[in-house]
């Protein structure tokens, strides 16, 4: 991962980021001296957000396979959390 600091950034704007996601997925922002931030192009950001959906995709089929999932009615749903607070 490479890294651009916040007075890079305040220099040489957004062509600092853009030259430095030609070769790097992902670019660390630091500020002092102090990781602040990551940016990524927006592809990047896109396929991470499909890999996080897929595993929660898939530990809900594993919840459902190993048995811990419920059906209940919205009514009783709402009743149920009720109870618990």
């Amino acid at each position: 991962m490479a890294h651009i600091s916040a007075n890079e950034l305040k220099t040489k704007g957004v062509a600092a980021i853009e030259a430095t996601l030609v070769d790097h997925t992902e670019a660390v922002i630091s500020v002092r001296g102090k990781d602040r931030f990551v940016v990524m192009d927006i592809a990047h950001y896109h396929y991470l957000r499909e890999c996080e959906l897929d595993a929660a995709l898939a530990e809900s089929r594993a919840d459902l396979a190993a048995g811990r999932s419920l059906a209940e009615s919205p009514e009783a749903h709402l009743a149920r959390l009720d109870k618990l607070t």
